[in-house]
Order: C-alpha cells, then sequence, then structure tokens
C-alpha cells in the first residue's frame, strides 16, 4: 500500500504523523512511503533520515494525496484539506468530529474511510491512542496555568507552590482520566493545594491511596462542582465521553464568581469543552478573558512539544497502520471491534454513534 505523511499546516503544530522509524519499518514490510517535503522538520526529523529509512519525499501535499491510498495525518484535516481527500482514501488521524459540523459534512461529502485515533477501542476497552496525547496534556496544562498566573500574564501573580507563611495556590482539576491523573501528578509535585472531581468513584480511591491524603477528592456532583469552581487560582478541564461533546459542567454564571486573575486550561477543547465560556484558540493567539478570568483553550497542546508527542504517537499508531497497510481497511475492521470503533465515516456514512448524536445526523452501524 502506498502510505502518505503530509506536513501538518495546523497553527503551531509541529508534530508529524510518522517517524523516520516508522516509515522504515513500513517500508521493511514493503510499502510505499510518501512523506511531503519538510513535514518532519517541526519536530526535528529531516528529510534526509526519512530517505534513509526507504521514504520518497514528496513536494507538495497535493502530490501526497493524490498518490497515497492510506493518509497519516496527526490532526484533523483544515477545509483547505478536504478538498484533497476523495473515495478512495484512508484517513487516519485525530478527528474530534462531535466539535465540528462542517468537517463532518465535508468528510461525508469526499466519502472518506475516516478513521479517528481518538475513538479506536484495545481490547480491555482503553483508547490506546488517545492515551498519550492526553497524558502530555495534562501534564501541560499545569505548566501552561502556572505561566498565566504570573502577573505579567494577566494572572493572579500566584507562585504555585506557595512559600513557607504563604499558602500555595489552589489547583481544581475536573475529570480524573489520563488527562486529570497526569494533572494531579504535576500540579501535586509543584506544591499545589489540589482538588479532583470526578463520577468514578474507584479512580478518586486510587488517586486517595496514591497521594495518601495530599490531595482532595470529591464526587463530581453540581454542589461539589459549585463549592470548589470559585475557589481555584487554576481550573483545569479535564472531561472526556470517547468521541462525543464534553458536557458542560461549569457554567457563565460560576466562572463570574472565580476571582479576577484566575485561570481556566480547558483540555477538552478538542472536544467542545467543559466549560461553558470555552472557546478554541491557537498557540499564536493562545487566551481570552471572560468576566476577569483568563481562558486558554488551544486544542493542539501537544503540538509544541513535538518530538515527545510525535515519538509517542507512532510509538502507539504503528502497529495498527501496518495492519491496514498489509490487509486493507475493510478486513482489519471486521476482525476487530476495537478498531471498527475508530471508524467514524465509511463510504459518506456516520458510523460512530457519538458523531451522529452531536449532529443529529444518520447512524449506520459497519456490520
Amino acid at each position: 500500500m502506498i502510505v502518505g505523511v503530509p506536513r501538518e499546516i495546523k497553527d503551531h503544530e509541529y508534530r508529524v504523523g510518522l517517524t523516520p522509524d516508522g516509515a522504515r519499518a513500513l517500508h521493511q514490510a514493503g510499502h510505499q512511503v510518501l512523506v511531503e517535503i519538510s513535514a518532519g522538520e517541526g519536530s526535528g526529523f529531516t528529510d534526509e533520515e526519512y530517505r534513509q529509512a526507504g521514504a520518497s519525499i514528496i513536494q507538495s501535499a497535493a502530490e501526497v494525496f493524490e498518490r497515497a491510498a492510506l493518509i497519516i495525518k496527526v490532526k484533523e484535516p483544515l477545509l483547505s484539506e478536504c478538498r484533497l481527500l476523495h473515495a478512495g482514501h484512508i484517513l487516519f488521524t485525530y478527528l474530534h468530529l462531535a466539535s465540528s459540523a462542517e468537517l463532518t459534512k465535508k468528510l461525508m461529502e469526499s466519502r472518506v474511510t475516516a478513521i479517528a485515533y481518538e475513538t479506536v477501542e484495545a481490547k480491555d476497552g482503553t483508547l490506546p491512542m488517545l492515551r498519550p496525547m492526553s497524558d502530555i496534556a495534562g501534564r501541560m496544562s499545569v505548566q501552561i496555568g502556572a505561566r498565566y498566573l504570573e502577573k505579567t500574564q494577566g494572572g493572579r501573580g500566584l507562585l504555585l507552590s506557595g512559600m513557607p507563611g504563604v499558602e500555595p495556590a489552589h489547583v481544581v482539576v475536573l475529570g480524573a482520566g489520563v488527562v486529570g491523573s497526569a494533572a494531579v501528578r504535576i500540579a501535586t509535585g509543584m506544591g499545589a493545594r489540589v482538588t479532583v472531581i470526578n463520577l468514578d468513584l474507584e479512580r478518586l480511591r486510587i488517586l486517595d491511596e496514591q497521594y495518601q491524603g495530599r490531595i482532595v477528592t470529591r464526587a463530581a456532583t453540581q454542589a461539589a462542582i459549585e463549592e470548589s469552581v470559585p475557589t481555584a487560582d487554576l481550573l483545569i478541564g479535564a472531561v472526556l465521553v470517547a468521541g462525543a461533546r464534553a458536557p458542560k459542567l461549569v457554567s457563565r454564571r460560576l466562572v463570574g464568581r472565580m476571582r479576577k486573575g484566575a485561570v481556566i486550561v480547558d483540555v477538552a477543547v478538542d472536544q467542545g469543552g467543559c466549560i461553558e465560556t470555552t472557546k478554541p484558540t491557537t498557540h499564536s493567539d493562545p487566551v481570552y478573558f471572560v468576566d476577569g478570568v483568563l481562558h486558554y483553550c488551544v486544542a493542539n497542546m501537544p503540538g509544541i512539544v513535538p518530538r515527545t508527542s510525535t515519538g509517542a504517537l507512532t510509538n502507539v499508531t504503528l502497529p495498527y497502520v501496518l495492519r491496514v497497510a498489509a490487509d486493507g481497511v475493510e478486513p482489519v475492521m471486521r476482525s476487530d471491534a476495537g478498531f471498527r470503533k475508530g471508524v467514524n465515516l465509511y463510504n459518506g456514512d456516520v458510523t460512530c454513534p457519538a458523531v451522529a448524536d452531536a449532529h443529529g445526523l444518520r447512524f449506520t452501524p459497519l456490520i
């Protein structure tokens, strides 16, 4: 199979869909790999490294899309890329279609087979291709929040850890999955006072045992949210419903009760955000204020640590890419129920129930 790797064009997106080692594995398996010129530079991979791995360097994205059957990306295609897709393509990337009716419609019109990293399930029900980027984003959320708490950035002027005789900042984390757990880890390590709110009490029990009383765990009730959010210096949205829009847990009214200069980092923004005042931003223009509260809502946070992110992503995507390239997408769909859940669109139909529900579209089962 011919596998294409175009350069990412989303704002400040420095990741690439495949490392040179990944290209080598595909080449050694007998597949042809086409990499757009300079696609790996943002992650520190040169065109020569891809050539030495057996890939061909292609001068334009249009040629990559024209020649390849399997398109490997990191982020969802921008509308300018959608015109390059057609019914013969298999698109394998993060899609987050539940948050974009326009992109869903464009991809349906192209009749591309669109497979979302974030909804492919492993045999144990986990999301193997979402986990590494969620882990990175969770860790970064605290690092970024700490920076924006600085007065020069518009924040309250707080050091996350406080000082002897001066209390630390209060970090409230909504969700205790991969993102939330990573955020708790970094915030606790930096000396903040941490409260984590989650529906699953077993996850809270695990975190409580892990941190031995150093964090506060609360069941996700409206009362818990109403009491905790106004006291947060840094509020991290880390809620995930696989493939679906994130639920709005924090209202505009509640944001208005937060202190001026408090910071919100909504990691769930790529699925619509879990805070009512959330709207997507970019690395070029990452923040805005609502009622004096600073919001950071960049949808591709791991894109600014691309060397780490690209390596971690290829580690988990490559086994699936090799299977699809070897056998074709239909046999893999039939034989692997978890992979089948990753197929969001097929032959112009919506094959992911969460995406269909989000946009009021008809759901068509694959089998």
